[in-house]
């Protein structure tokens, strides 16, 4: 539409120059124009021809000659972050798109936001959206015929191939064809076993900056978390809509959830264990990780790192104690906090369907207003301290986990002896308890765990003022779960 529009100047964010010379060129060639392609080091060539232009690897000299071209044509500066910083470039740039030639458009690429102040207002900027599931699939299939050329033996079914394309989401076409072949060439085949191969590579990818980190949950479903139940009936229930006919019924899936209430209680565990019981894939967005030391890079981290997610949908996006990056009041960043909050506040609002957002808060009262008003969250869950059969239940379950039968443990002693005590902290107690008896070259007993409860000053006592002004606000604004 731009091109056959004859706009003069665009400005592209891209990340996978292949990708977008070929949606470019398909663009071109439905409109009927040629395509020529600059770079600093092969200078201006036409598409499909040897015609390369003598000495314009000068983006001067380059310029002097699309402004010599009669005919409609599309100009693509690749690299255009380092041109623009010759304000001789960007003079003659802003001349010829002001000429208004009829059918030429010059495009000017690079892998960020590249955009002089003399060209706004003239140029159009544009960036380049992830690749769908349909292109990955296109990709996918191709990949793997080239590969069954090559002899490499490929035993995947219809259930295979989308496990892959799913676990390929968030990854440029480049990126993904690449750990396609490199699974691949690590045992000369493809089979199911290589959908995991690909999941983990592309958690190393996703990691290489810091920001997003892809969890691989080994704390089970959230039937391994004991005592919240409602809060994990809510869960049971909306994590429908991510299933077939949610759409054709007439539901968007959820958007997400606030996890407010007392530390150790489970709030992280919860998080861990959606995803696997939704056979969603995890990621955690580290919020301290994005600050960087230049003008405008922690708020790009911020943006291409929700694009990746957003890439990834249908996933779980985890943030764990909010409070403490993105809402945390900072002095002396230059304003760095505010602007970053602004752009995720605005990301929460008008993100698509598929991102469920769930983030836990241990001190609620440090987060803005604009955090808690309707529309951000689906809901808001208050994770109190659990009652004595909540402390029964997380008795058993790590025993279980620990190898040991709860039948042979007085539970309800154990209960009644951890009144007010977190989950974290039964658990710290159990893991004590078993440090002494294996000393002790014995089996684990109830009194073995009294004796590690009474030696316990729970967080309840020690920080009771807090927890009581943290229940007095969660009274009136939040669901107990």
């Amino acid at each position: 539409m731009l091109i056959a529009s004859r706009h003069p100047l665009i400005v592209a964010e891209v990340t996978d120059e292949t990708r977008f010379l070929s949606i470019l060129r398909r663009a071109a060639e439905t409109v009927g124009v040629p395509v020529w392609t600059w770079s600093v080091t092969k200078g201006l060539t036409r598409d499909g021809t040897d015609n390369k232009q003598y000495m314009t690897a000068d983006c001067k000299k380059a310029l002097d000659f699309v402004s010599e071209i009669a005919g409609p044509a599309v100009f693509v500066f690749a690299d255009a972050q380092h041109v623009v910083e010759d304000p001789v470039v960007v003079r003659r740039m802003k001349e010829l798109a002001q000429e208004g030639k009829p059918g030429r458009t010059i495009v000017l690429t690079s892998p960020g936001k590249t955009l002089p102040e003399e060209l706004k207002g003239l140029a159009l900027p544009w960036t380049l959206s992830a690749p769908t599931k349909e292109e990955i699939e296109e990709m996918v299939r191709r990949t793997l015929d080239e590969l069954s050329v090559r002899g490499i033996p490929v035993s995947l079914d219809a259930a295979g191939i989308a496990g892959l394309v799913e676990a390929l989401r968030g990854l440029t076409i480049q990126e993904a064809a690449q750990l396609i072949q490199e699974a691949a060439f690590e045992d000369q085949a493809v089979t199911d076993a290589d959908v995991e191969f690909i999941r983990k590579a592309k958690a190393e990818l996703l990691e290489s900056d810091g920001v997003l980190e892809l969890v691989e949950s080994t704390a089970g479903t959230l039937k391994n978390v004991g005592g919240l139940e409602n809060l994990k009936d809510w869960l049971r229930l909306r994590g429908r809509a991510f299933g077939e006919g949610a759409e054709e019924f007439g539901l968007d899936p959820p958007r997400g959830v606030l996890l407010t209430g007392v530390p150790g209680c489970g709030k992280s565990l919860v998080a861990k264990t959606l995803a696997h019981t939704w056979h969603l894939p995890l990621i955690l967005l580290d919020p301290a990780r994005l600050y960087g030391p230049y003008v405008g890079q922690s708020e790009q981290r911020l943006r291409d790192s929700l694009k990746t997610v957003e890439a990834m949908a249908p996933v779980v996006l985890w943030i764990d104690e909010i409070e403490k990056g993105l809402a945390a009041e900072s002095m002396g960043d230059s304003g760095v906090s505010q602007r970053l909050r602004g752009t995720f506040l605005r990301w929460m609002q008008d993100r698509p369907p598929g991102v469920f957002l769930i983030a836990t808060c241990n001190e609620v009262d440090l987060l803005p207003p604009e955090f808690l008003r309707k529309g951000r969250f689906d809901e808001i869950f208050f994770v109190d301290l659990p009652d004595e059969k909540e402390r029964g239940e997380i008795f058993r379950l790590h025993l279980v986990r620990r190898k040991r039968d709860p039948n042979l443990f007085d539970i309800a002693a154990l209960s009644a002896a951890s009144n007010s005590f977190s989950g974290a902290e039964i658990e710290a107690a159990v893991v004590g308890a078993l440090y002494r008896a294996f000393a002790d070259s014995r089996e684990l007993t109830t009194d073995d765990l009294l004796r590690e409860l009474s030696a316990t000053v729970p967080l309840s006592k020690s920080k009771a003022e807090d927890i009581a002004r943290l229940r007095e606000w969660a009274a009136e604004r939040t669901i107990a779960a």
